[in-house]
């Protein structure tokens, strides 16, 4: 249990019916708002539970404190637990719901608070927890989708790079001895094999690590440089397969989280502010700043998305109609369940040609390991006198 002082452990515990038995102060770099790799992550669903349980006791008319309490003493992970206990200090010494889950922005992002901080001003919390779980239960959906549809890869990835390692750290070698005593000239995919596996034996901790060093510089020069972060934004949104996915999955995150800010009363440019902060490539996250410019100088929503180029013509329309006919919410939640489907098929359609190429790679890499050994063996039978 967190608390400012040891005063108010004394009167947290006091008020839970316990009593104070021992306490230490903790340093900033251990508290909940600072470093928390050795706390219990708080996931996607947790946060479902949290608001559902909030959305719950609102609608029955619980008091905001009590409510808080409640979901403090029934919170099943330790570190929501704790930031529950923070929290319910905060709002009984007169802060609002808002502010208080503000203090933990890695937990409660700028989303939830604008959800909730709408909530407040219109007096209406249980519409703003029905939205959030909403937007928490698509996250938690198209995340599930994504792992379950990248498993069979990443684990055929694996079988391929253990394969690789095994024969050309373990097999080739026990057999280039005896293709070398053969005592004839060996043909050129034998010797470029037997080149390939003495290089792996002397260098196997360079092949191995190179990726992650090379990952590590990468991260390092992008948090330094944001032209470089720029650029390869850029230069990831022109792949010619990957670059489709990235700009659909960072759209259908953009769709989705406007749609259910507007939703809940919030102005149009709020929503496209806090909407852009979810889309973390910076070359899209450029054009999208268009439309946000493009609102603000008094261009209708349809045509400022239309002008981005980042948008459909068939979303354009949409919104279009959804503009004239003043049923703009419905319609961004049709544009949400367009850019999910359209996520699923991308991300279908990859993994449907990832497995194959995988595959292929395996059996080239087994075949060329056959024929540069059993080549040269054949070869010897050729020139034994009979």
């Amino acid at each position: 249990m967190s608390a400012a002082s040891e005063v108010d452990l004394f009167n947290q515990l006091k008020s839970s019916g316990m009593d104070l038995v021992s306490c230490k102060t903790v340093s900033q770099e251990s508290s909940l708002g600072g470093i928390s790799f050795l706390r219990a992550k708080i996931k996607t669903r947790d946060l479902i539970q949290f608001f559902m349980h909030l959305e719950q006791l609102q609608a029955a008319g619980v008091p905001m404190l009590d409510s808080l309490a409640d979901v403090r003493d029934s919170a099943d992970n330790q570190t929501l637990k704790d930031i529950m206990t923070d929290v319910h200090r905060n709002v009984s010494d007169g802060s609002s719901l808002s502010e208080s889950l503000g203090n933990y922005p890695k937990v409660f992002t700028n989303l939830y608070i604008s959800l909730i901080k709408a909530g407040e001003d219109t007096g209406d919390l249980e519409k703003s927890y029905t939205q959030l779980i909403k937007y928490l239960k698509w996250v938690d959906d198209m995340q599930s989708k994504i792992k379950k549809a990248t498993r069979y890869p990443t684990i055929l990835l694996v079988v391929v790079i253990l394969t690789i390692t095994v024969m050309m750290g373990v097999v080739v070698p026990q057999i280039v001895g005896f293709i070398k005593n053969l005592g004839q000239e060996l043909p050129f995919y034998t010797t470029a094999l037997v080149a390939t596996s003495e290089f792996f034996q002397a260098y196997w901790w360079a092949v191995l690590s190179t990726p992650f060093i090379l990952f590590g510089i990468y991260k390092i020069i992008r948090k330094n440089s944001e032209s470089f972060a720029y650029n390869m934004d850029s230069l990831f949104l022109r792949m010619p397969i990957g670059g489709p996915i990235i700009r659909k999955v960072s759209i259908a995150r953009y769709a989705q989280t406007f749609g259910s800010l507007f939703s809940s009363g919030i102005d149009v440019i709020n929503c496209l502010k806090s909407a852009q902060k979810t889309v973390s490539n910076l070359a899209l996250n450029e054009a999208l700043e268009t439309v946000e410019a493009r609102v603000q100088a008094g261009s209708p929503l349809s045509q400022a998305f239309g002008a981005s180029g980042e948008f459909p013509t068939l979303v354009v329309r949409m919104i279009k109609i959804g503009e004239e006919s003043g049923n703009l919410t419905p319609v961004l939640m049709q544009v949400s369940e367009f850019y999910t489907k359209d996520v699923d098929e991308a991300v279908q359609a990859l993994i449907t040609m990832i497995e194959p190429m995988l595959t292929a790679l395996l059996g080239v890499m087994i075949l060329w390991i056959a024929v540069g050994v059993f080549g040269p063996i054949y070869g010897s039978f050729e020139n034994i006198d009979i």
